[in-house]
């Protein structure tokens, strides 16, 4: 595959000082891969640094929304762009580095044979550094939570680093979906697994960010435990 057949979404929030740092470490792995920053009009200047690197760097691309909108709202955003700028192959990919760029090459040795490739924390054991126990031991429950639950096949469903083939993407109903946080994450692989798309999990690191602030909250928790037993709720209507 052709590296400008590929699109890496990262939506940033106050980012700018591991953007400037990631843009060029990814580059460097994948040389001519596009990338798109979808921001939510960061007070840190953000979007200002991504059009500083552009001047000099084909294939970065800037989405600006007005407001901070959660990151679902962001990549479903991101998607559309990407869709209506026929890539086949697209990434989600966080800003902080808790996404390690060095794995990307394995996302695209594994997708010409699956629709859906994610890079699980828990398909190989735990491969999670500098979390608080605490955060950890909620993350790992609340996937073995979300896989009894729900049914869905994978070890890491609030997994954020994964990458899609165009045709997943065009079947879903983006319009439909009104998740954030862990529970969109959550969502897009109930989606996939109910709709017949293969998935793959590969093993990846993930290593807690070391430069700005975390987005989580209580409220992104409480979403995705709703979203679990929504999901359930429905299949069990569907069956009757």
């Amino acid at each position: 595959m052709n590296n400008n057949e590929i699109v890496i979404i990262i939506p940033t929030y106050n980012e700018r000082d591991n953007i400037e740092l990631l843009l060029p470490k990814i580059r460097s792995i994948l040389p001519g891969v596009h990338i798109l920053i979808v921001d939510d009009s960061s007070p840190d200047g953000t979007a200002d640094a991504v059009r500083n690197i552009a001047q000099s760097t084909d294939g970065i691309h800037l989405l600006s929304r007005p407001k901070k909108e959660g990151l679902g709202r962001a990549y479903i955003a991101g998607f559309t762009w990407a869709l209506e700028h026929s890539y086949k192959y697209i990434f989600e990919m966080d800003a902080d580095f808790s996404h390690e760029p060095s794995f990307l090459p394995d996302f695209l040795e594994a997708i010409p044979e699956n629709d859906l490739v994610i890079g699980s924390r828990y398909k190989s054991g735990v491969n999670v550094v500098n979390w608080p126990m605490s955060r950890l031991l909620l993350s790992y429950f609340a996937n073995q939570f979300v896989r009894f639950v729900t049914g869905i096949p994978v070890h890491d469903s609030t997994a954020g680093f994964k990458c899609f083939k165009r045709g997943l993407l065009e079947k879903l109903p983006l319009e439909r979906i009104s998740s954030s946080g862990y529970s969109f994450q959550i969502e897009i692989h109930h989606f996939a697994w109910k709709n017949g798309f293969s998935i793959a999990e590969i093993p990846i690191v993930f290593t807690d960010r070391k430069i700005g602030v975390s987005k989580m909250s209580t409220n992104i928790i409480l979403e995705a435990l709703f979203l679990v037993w929504k999901l359930r709720l429905s299949a069990f209507l569907h069956r009757k």
